[in-house]
C-alpha cells in the first residue's frame, strides 16, 4: 500500500485556473519546494500539484529499497485521491525517470510530459556499485557532506547564493534513510529509450547549459527519442535550471503547456 505524500495543491480555488493541472516530481535528494518558482508561476491559471516523494520532504520514510514503480504508483494514487484524471507530467533529474515510469504504467492519463536533466538509459554495473556505495554512505555518515561536495554541480557555482542556499538546505533537510532507498532503487531502474519512443503526446526537454551529470547531448538523445518533442538548453544554468534561471525556464514551460488544449 503507498504512503500518504505531503503535497502542495495550488490553483484550485481559483477561478481563472481552466489549464490542464500540473504535476511536479522532483529530484533526488530534494523536495517539492524545489519547485516553488513554478508553483508560483503557474498556479494563478491551473491547478499545480507538487508531492514530497516517499521518503523525501514531509513524506513517511520507507527503508530499504524504493524502486521508481514505487514512486509512481504513490504518485498515481495521490492523483486518484485527489480526482485528477488526465494531466501535464513534469519531472527534473530522478523526478524525470520517475516521469518515465508514470508513462509505462499509466500513460493514457498524460496529456503533456517535460522531461528536465535527465536521462533514460539503465543503469551501468559501475553505476549501480556506485550508487549502492554511496546509499551506504549516506546510512554512515548522513546528508551533510554529501550535499557539501555535490552543490557545485547541482547548481552552478555562479548561482545566486539564495538558490544554493535553498539546494543545498533540501539535501541535508533529507532523512538518509529516504535518499538511500531511493539510490538502491534508482540503481535497478529499466531502460525507459522504448516507453520514450511510444509516447505520442507533446514533450519538452529542457537540460542546463552546464550540467554535469546531464550534458546536452543526453538531452539531445532525448529529444531525438521522443516523437513530438521540443528541446530547450537554458543557459547560466548546470542541473537545476528551474530554480537557477527560473523566468528562462517558466518561460519554456509556458510555451509548451500553451500547446495543451484545456
Amino acid at each position: 500500500m503507498s504512503p500518504f505524500l505531503a503535497y502542495e495543491d495550488k490553483g484550485t480555488d481559483t477561478a481563472s485556473a481552466t489549464g490542464v493541472p500540473l504535476v511536479l516530481v522532483h529530484g533526488h535528494p530534494f523536495d517539492h519546494t524545489m519547485w516553488a518558482p513554478q508553483i508560483e508561476a503557474f498556479a494563478p491559471s491551473r491547478r499545480v500539484i507538487a508531492p514530497d516523494l516517499r521518503g523525501y520532504g514531509a513524506s513517511p520514510v520507507v527503508p530499504g529499497v524504493t524502486p521508481l514503480s514505487a514512486f509512481a504508483e504513490d504518485i498515481e494514487a495521490l492523483l486518484d485521491e485527489l480526482g485528477v484524471d488526465t494531466f501535464v507530467l513534469a519531472g527534473l533529474s530522478m523526478g524525470g525517470q520517475i516521469a518515465m515510469e508514470c508513462c509505462a504504467r499509466f500513460g493514457h492519463r498524460v496529456r503533456g510530459l517535460v522531461l528536465a536533466d535527465t536521462f533514460a538509459e539503465p543503469e551501468t554495473p559501475e553505476g549501480r556499485r556506485a550508487r549502492n556505495a554511496m546509499a551506504d554512505r549516506l546510512l554512515r555518515e548522513g546528508m551533510r557532506g554529501y550535499a557539501d561536495e555535490v552543490l557545485h554541480k547541482m547548481v552552478a557555482p555562479y548561482a545566486d547564493p539564495a538558490v544554493r542556499s535553498h539546494v543545498h538546505g533540501m539535501m541535508t533537510a533529507t532523512p538518509p534513510e529516504g535518499a538511500a532507498a531511493a539510490l538502491r532503487g534508482r540503481a535497478g531502474r529499466p531502460d525507459y529509450r522504448p516507453v520514450l519512443a511510444r509516447v505520442t503526446v507533446p514533450a519538452l526537454v529542457v537540460v542546463g547549459e552546464d550540467d554535469e551529470y546531464t550534458p546536452v547531448p543526453v538531452a539531445e538523445s532525448l529529444h531525438a527519442l521522443l516523437p513530438d518533442s521540443t528541446l530547450r538548453v537554458v543557459e547560466g544554468a548546470a542541473h537545476m535550471p528551474n530554480l537557477e534561471r527560473p523566468a528562462e525556464f517558466n518561460e519554456a514551460l509556458a510555451a509548451f503547456l500553451a500547446r495543451i488544449a484545456p
